[in-house]
Order: C-alpha cells, then structure tokens, then sequence
C-alpha cells in the first residue's frame, strides 16, 4: 500500500524569462503541486552555469545600487570591473568606463572614445563631417593631413600640389609647390632684370654735335628685341630731344656717344649745356 501526502497550499511552478519547464517531457508555463502527483519535472535555464562554462548574457539591467558577479567579473549599475573578453561585435551606445584590461577580437562600433588622456572620435565613411559649429571656429591638425580626393576651398576645387616645374598641364585646379615657383621666377630673371633697368648719366661735351657718356647701354635678353635709342631720353638744358633726331652709338665699353642731328634740331650745343641720358644704362 503506498501512502500519499497531499498539502493543502500547493507549490506553483510559472516559466519566465530564460527559464523553462517541462514535466515527463512536455512543456508547461504554469503548474501547481500539492503532492499528489509524482512526475519528474524539470527546469531548464538553457545554459550550462557551472564555474568552468561560458555564460552568456541576452541583456543585463541594473539599478543603482544592484551589482551582479560572474567569475572575475562584477557588473553594477553603469560599471563594469574586472577582466572582460569579447569574442564578437562590441556596440557601446552610451558612456562606458571600464577599470580593468578589455580584450576585443570583434569591432568596437562607438561615437567616441575615451583611451587613457587621449580622446580620439570616430566617423562612418558616409555623410559630411563638420568641423566646429560656426564658420569663424578654426580647426588646427598638429600632424600629417593625407587627403586623397581633392579639396574645395571657398567653394574652388583644387585637385592637387604639383612639382612639375615645366607646368606642362596649366591646370586652373593646381597649387604649386615652391621649388616650381622658384625655377620659374629663374627662367624670367634676365628679362625681369632687363625691363627694370633705369638709370640716369650727365654727358661730356665733345663738339656742336656729340656728347659722350661713361656707362655702357644693358644688353638684352634674347627674348626680347635689342637695346635702341628708343629706349632712352634724353635732356638738353631740361628740354627733351626727340629721337628721330639723335643716333647713340657704343664706342667702347665706357664710351657711349650721343649724336644730335643739329640739322633737324634747328640748335647746336655747347660746354655749358647740360646733356642728361635716363633709360637703359647697365648701371
């Protein structure tokens, strides 16, 4: 004869989140016992919880003041301490401070982050990023700057800094580099130099119809016309002489001579006229 004790307040047995419940193999939510019926009921978690397994979390809340240890591990309300391994994608939403050393084989996916003294932010490879909130906020880069697309700049599009000192592309999208500018500014030196040249001498006199000066006239460069009277004045007694009436020629290289066309000047001159060159003199 077997003897069954029945109690009069059941025992009740209600599945919930992570934990399920089973009764000769048949799964059940809800389910009171009061002894008198003797089958194997099982609750299941389903996972292995032992010391040595792998637990893992769905999702984990904790209020203020709560704290939950798993190993080495502790978990308290917006705190995490102790040693922390990820093994997939970690995806922080908010702030995370962490006292111990994490490990991540996985992606960090995160707006910022805080690393030691060092803040580094983190941008998605689509839409534009703004630097500062108002256009009059400067942005300073203390390092290298490797931009492989090109740079708008006040809404012009500059593609790239060239070397090439032969500016073979005219680009209007190109910067040039300094050595360009300056092998440039080398190559128009001599006709630079040339166009520049001005300079004033006082004539000796010789007879009614010549004066010499000591100076020699600037040669030309060759991309550009040789040196003529026509690129002098000069002054007699102040009054400019016009130079349809006067030949110069170069008779040594102290000696440059003026040669007046008396004729057409209606005038000689004399010793105590003052002749005044101005133009392209060497010096």
């Amino acid at each position: 004869m077997s003897i069954i004790f029945k109690v009069n307040k059941p025992l009740t047995l209600k599945s919930g989140t992570g934990v399920t419940l089973d009764r000769n193999g048949v799964v059940f939510t809800e389910k009171s016992f009061d002894g008198e019926d003797n089958a194997d009921t099982t609750l299941s978690i389903g996972q292995a919880v032992g010391t040595t397994d792998s637990v893992v979390f769905q999702s984990v809340t904790l209020t203020d003041g709560d704290s939950l240890n798993v190993g080495n591990i502790t978990f308290s309300d917006g705190k995490i301490s102790g040693d922390v391994r990820f093994l997939q994608d970690l995806s922080i939403t908010e702030n995370m401070f962490h006292t111990g050393s994490i490990l991540v084989n996985g992606t960090i996916t995160s707006g910022s982050g805080l690393f030691g003294s060092r803040t580094q932010t983190i941008t998605h490879n689509t839409g534009s990023t703004i630097f500062g909130n108002i256009i009059s906020q400067k942005q300073f880069f203390t390092g290298s700057l490797d931009v492989t697309g090109s740079i708008l700049l006040n809404n012009y599009k500059i593609d790239e800094i060239s070397n090439d000192t032969n500016l073979t592309d005219e680009s209007i999208n190109t910067l040039v580099t300094e050595n360009v500018a300056k092998t440039f500014l080398a190559t128009i030196k001599p006709d630079r130099d040339y166009l520049r040249k001005s300079f004033v001498h006082t004539g000796s006199f010789v007879n009614s119809a010549t004066s010499s000066f000591n100076a020699i006239t600037a040669s030309a460069p060759t991309s550009l016309g040789s040196t003529t009277e026509n690129d002098f004045m000069f002054f007699i007694n102040g009054m400019l002489v016009e130079n349809d009436a006067l030949t110069i020629e170069q008779k040594s290289l102290t000696n440059l001579e003026l040669r007046l066309d008396t004729d057409s000047l209606g005038y000689t001159i004399s010793a105590l006229d003052e002749i005044i060159g101005f133009g392209k003199f060497n010096n």
